[in-house]
């Protein structure tokens, strides 16, 4: 993976989906920066290097992926842009498929009431995305959604680490943690607040 792309997807992150100011996050905390990653993961721009980061990233773990995904609906632009990428890098000769999958926040009432969605199989070497690591609440779902239907859970990769004891947390319940950007790469470049 490029430093130059690395460095291009922080910068969108930043001028995207990062923002100061008083906010309440989906764990219940309060904080003076939020990331809405959807911003920049499901624009043309973010799912290219979204897609290249994340490939890269996942290669350079050393880890055989069969498949991507993560709790709907932050994983989801995020795992596409990884399949997509591994499309056009086999295309090119270099690597192989990862598919991507969906995590229901609960298994759906109708039809076949599957929990996972997508091409998703049991046996899979599976990579856990995530949008933005905070708590690791999340993350921490789709792992027992995924072993529970017969995956094989190899770590979690974060668009964004906010740095806030999630990592930590994952790490504790026996995940290595991978991140394409942290909170303190992403606020040198956002704007200071009004005094």
């Amino acid at each position: 993976m490029t430093d130059s792309t690395l460095s291009q997807l922080v910068a969108l992150l930043a001028d995207r989906s990062a923002k100061r100011g008083d906010f309440v996050l989906a764990s219940g905390r309060r904080s003076s920066l939020y990331i809405d990653c959807r911003l920049t993961a499901m624009s043309p721009e973010g799912q290219l290097l979204i897609g290249r980061a994340g490939l890269a990233n996942l290669r350079e773990s050393g880890w055989t992926v069969d498949s991507v995904g993560g709790l709907t609906l932050g994983a989801d632009p995020i795992a596409y842009a990884i399949a997509h990428a591994s499309a056009l890098a086999k295309e090119n000769g270099n690597g192989e498929l990862v598919r991507a999958f969906t995590v229901r926040k609960e298994a759906k009432q109708h039809g076949t009431g599957k929990l996972i969605e997508g091409p998703f199989r049991s046996g899979d070497q599976v990579v856990v995305v995530e949008d933005v690591i905070t708590t690791g609440g999340s993350a921490l779902k789709a792992v027992d959604a995924i072993r529970a239907a017969g995956g094989n859970v190899l770590g979690v990769l974060a668009l964004v680490d906010r740095e806030e004891g999630g990592r930590e947390a994952l790490q504790n319940a026996g995940l290595t943690v991978r991140a394409l950007a942290t909170a303190s790469q992403i606020l040198p470049l956002l704007p200071a607040l009004p005094a």
